[in-house]
């Protein structure tokens, strides 16, 4: 098969088409004939050397692909050969084919192509089990997104919305505010041009915020926290201007608020799996009815996958980018 080397850490050059095996599915997983893998910033912060993947992983980048099911590993017992799915990858979704848990794999939703079904897992995934079951959003809360026109910022949007909470966010330029409205964002703040806090208070009319989903860290964990409501939840999923800060806990006692996090790749299959099965419950109704669709910004040839970092790592795209495997 083709797939992407990156035979050392290094910039988006060290990104080189090469030819090698085929993965074999081990026991409970499928193998996956690619025909889009989607792009995401954990893939450019592993080429850097800064992620290592689990023992356990391919070395191959790529979280999530969509596909069809070429084969299948013993004690398969959810897909058949030649089912089309869309599915989380522990690694190895740059290339033609992947081994992947047949329970983190789902079906490709209705009225949605391979390139737009690529899109989905890795951001699904990471939303719901943040958003949804880590912080409890609920029906009719307030929820701030970070990075809203970012593959999880444009997932959280509309998912947030989808299920009733009222929706803002942050971007950094007064088109991608007008795409997060679009979506689905009541307000959206140019962080450039406006203090997100301020605006956000009197839009609660200084109540502030129920759930923030943060992946900037830096001076926005003390930032949130001033914003965040009575009993509120922030959830941190990287921190993009760094970890380490000097704060004041004080509005965490008085707020009674919870501050938390979490990673999704060194998740238990058992979890992956659970998260899988509230997707396919829950999220995937809203997708085949047109309420949640995927962004997608650009989509490069497997042999760009260097391209695709490069747009990736110069913050100028709006959703999601894909890569395309010629079948």
């Amino acid at each position: 098969m083709k797939y992407i080397e990156m035979a050392e850490p290094g910039g988006p050059e060290v990104l080189q088409l090469r030819e090698g095996r085929l993965p074999e599915p081990q026991h409970g997983e499928v193998l996956i004939r690619v025909a889009a893998a989607g792009v995401n910033r954990p893939d450019v912060v592993q080429r850097k050397g800064l992620y290592p993947p689990p023992p356990d992983a391919s070395s191959i980048l790529g979280l999530e692909v969509a596909g069809e099911v070429d084969a299948l590993g013993e004690g398969c017992r959810l897909w058949e050969k030649g089912d089309h799915v869309c599915a989380l990858a522990n690694g190895g979704g740059y290339a033609d084919y992947v081994a992947v848990p047949e329970t983190q794999c789902l079906p490709i939703p209705k009225g949605l192509d391979m390139e737009e079904a690529a899109a989905l897992p890795e951001t699904c995934f990471t939303v719901w089990s943040n958003v949804f079951d880590r912080a409890g959003l609920k029906t009719g809360e307030s929820f701030l997104v970070h990075g809203g026109t970012s593959g999880i910022g444009t997932t959280a949007i509309q998912m947030a919305k989808a299920f009733g909470a009222r929706v803002f966010t942050t971007a950094g330029s007064a088109e991608k505010c007008r795409v997060c409205k679009t979506l689905g964002a009541e307000i959206a703040v140019n962080y450039r041009t406006e203090d997100y806090v301020t605006v956000l208070k009197d839009a609660t009319g200084g109540a502030g915020v129920d759930v923030v989903l943060d992946m900037v860290g830096g001076e926005y964990i003390s930032r949130n926290m001033a914003l965040a409501a009575k009993d509120g939840r922030i959830v941190n999923i990287a921190f993009l201007q760094g970890s380490k800060v000097q704060i004041d806990f004080m509005p965490i006692m008085v707020k009674r608020l919870t501050v938390t996090g979490s990673t999704l790749r060194p998740r238990s299959p058992e979890v992956k799996a659970d998260i899988a099965r509230s997707l396919r419950r829950y999220v995937w109704p809203f997708i085949e009815d047109g309420r949640i669709k995927p962004l997608i910004d650009r989509t490069f040839p497997l042999a760009k996958a260097a391209d695709a970092h490069r747009l990736m790592e110069s913050n100028t795209h709006i959703g999601k980018i894909v890569l395309i495997v010629d079948w």
